[in-house]
This record gives structure tokens, C-alpha cells and sequence, in this order.
């Protein structure tokens, strides 16, 4: 029996037909999974007595897994909205009320709440007076 050029098994005189090649369950497929805790698109919603401190802006369109990395964001775009939001220390100051939809962040898992893609985080000051 002739041998196989290719360095395969031997192949018989009778057998000139070729052989089908099989992917190998060995090859490792590209799969495309989301990523974990990726930045999603969402909206803050500005009270106008904060207005002021974000160029009037009534609402911020910003990316962030969670609200502490969406306040991270609004400190670099507008520090002077943020820290009328948070005090020193980057806490919620007291007088203010973070909400994400309808839950508030107190509530939730604090600054560690998650956010998906089109959630609504409304800032709200406490409102004093007599």
C-alpha cells in the first residue's frame, strides 16, 4: 500500500476519495459575552434648585454601573452640583435623597446600587421652611 504524502494513514489503491475535514471540539469558539458591571446609559434627573451648579441642565445623560460611579461622574462634569450632593467624605449629605426609579438608594444598597440601561436617578433636597 502506497502512504499518504500528507504524512496521514496509509491509503488504500482503491480509496482516491477525500477526506472531509471536521472541525476539531478541541478549537476554542469566540463567544461574545456581556460585560459584568459595564457602564449603562442613564438619565439624572436635576431639580431646579440644583440646576444652577450644572449649567441649567434639568436632566444628565451619563454612564455608570452603579450610583456611586454615576456621582463620580457628575463630581468630574460638575463639581459644584456635587458637592451639593455629597459632603466631604463623598457620602449623600444628609438633606439630600438619591432615588433610583422609585426605590431610594437608602433603601437599596446605598451608593453600590446597580443601574441598567435607561434607569432614572432623581436627586432630591429636602424641602424646609414654615
Amino acid at each position: 500500500m502506497p502512504g499518504n504524502p500528507a504524512g496521514g494513514p496509509p491509503r488504500s489503491a482503491g480509496n482516491s476519495a477525500r477526506r472531509e475535514v471536521r472541525p476539531s471540539s478541541n478549537v476554542p469558539r469566540r463567544v461574545n459575552f456581556p460585560a459584568v458591571n459595564a457602564a449603562s446609559p442613564i438619565k439624572v434627573h436635576v431639580p431646579g434648585v440644583l440646576r444652577p451648579y450644572c449649567d441649567g441642565a434639568k436632566e444628565l445623560q451619563l454612564a455608570a454601573a452603579n450610583v456611586r460611579a454615576a456621582l463620580d461622574e457628575i463630581e468630574r462634569r460638575h463639581p459644584a452640583l456635587y458637592r451639593n450632593i455629597c459632603d466631604e467624605t463623598g457620602a449623600v449629605r444628609r438633606h439630600v435623597n438619591v432615588f433610583v426609579n422609585t426605590s431610594n438608594v437608602r433603601d437599596r444598597e446605598g451608593l453600590d446600587s446597580a443601574l441598567a440601561p435607561g434607569d432614572l436617578v432623581t436627586i432630591l433636597p429636602a424641602v424646609s421652611g414654615g
